[in-house]
C-alpha cells in the first residue's frame, strides 16, 4: 500500500514552456529551421546524457546549448550559441496544469530533486505549505541518479521502499535508481517521448490510479 508520494520538480511540477519556442525562433533567425518536437527531442535526451549541476551558470549553459545544436545538425558559431543563451536567460518557473492533482492527494507528498537551497521558496510560491518534505542534492550532499540520495530521502519518511509512489521525468536519474530501491516508479511523459515505456504516464492526474 502506498503512503507517500514523491516528486521530482524540474519538467515534472515546473517547467519552463516558453524555452523550446525562443530556441526555434533563434536559431530561424540564423537561417536554421527546425521544428519544435525535434528541438524538443533533442533537448530532452541530451539531458539524460549530460549531468546538471545544483547551481547552473554562463557557462555550463553555453556548452548545453552548443552540444544541442550539434544535435540538431547544426555547428554551432558563437554569435548562435550567445544569441540563445542571452534569449533563453532567467526565463520564468510555470507550473504545469495538471499539478492540481496534488490538492486531491490524501497522503503526504515531498519533493526530492537535483537543486539548490532555493528550491523551497520557489515551491512555497507556486504550491503554497503542500510538501512534508522538501529534499534537495545541495543539502543533502549527493545528487541523482546516486542510489543514496533515495535512501536518504526514505529515512526521512521512515517508510519501506515498497510503500513509496515516487514520480520523475528521467530514466537515468529517476526511474532507474527508485526502482533500483524497491519504490513505485513512473516517468511523467507529458510530449510521448517514451511510447513504449511501460512505467509512464502522460499526465500527473493519472497518479490518482496508482495511489
Amino acid at each position: 500500500m502506498i503512503k507517500y508520494v514523491f516528486f521530482d520538480v524540474a519538467e515534472t511540477l515546473l517547467g519552463k514552456p516558453s524555452l523550446f519556442t525562443i530556441i526555434q525562433n533563434v536559431l530561424k533567425d540564423f537561417g536554421h529551421n527546425r521544428s519544435l518536437q525535434e528541438i524538443k527531442e533533442k533537448h530532452k535526451f541530451l539531458s539524460e546524457v549530460i549531468h546538471f549541476p545544483d547551481r547552473t551558470d554562463e557557462a555550463f549553459y553555453k556548452k548545453f546549448n552548443s552540444n544541442l545544436i550539434y544535435t540538431l545538425g547544426i555547428i554551432p558559431s558563437d554569435d548562435l550559441v550567445n544569441s540563445i543563451f542571452k534569449n533563453c536567460t532567467y526565463l520564468p518557473w510555470e507550473k504545469f496544469e495538471d499539478t492540481k492533482v496534488l490538492s486531491e492527494i490524501d497522503l503526504p507528498i515531498g519533493v526530492i530533486s537535483n537543486f539548490n537551497t532555493t528550491l523551497k521558496d520557489k515551491l512555497n510560491t507556486f504550491f503554497g505549505d503542500v510538501f512534508t518534505d522538501v529534499l534537495v542534492s545541495e543539502e543533502l550532499g549527493v545528487a541523482k541518479p546516486n542510489v543514496e540520495f533515495y535512501k536518504k530521502a526514505l529515512e526521512k519518511i521512515s517508510c519501506n521502499a515498497d510503500e513509496v509512489l515516487y514520480i520523475g521525468d528521467s530514466i537515468k536519474l529517476d526511474l532507474k535508481p527508485a526502482l533500483e530501491l524497491g519504490f513505485n516508479a513512473l516517468i511523467i511523459d507529458r510530449n510521448n517521448f517514451y511510447p513504449k515505456l511501460e512505467k509512464r504516464i502522460s499526465s500527473l492526474i493519472e497518479v490518482k490510479n496508482y495511489i
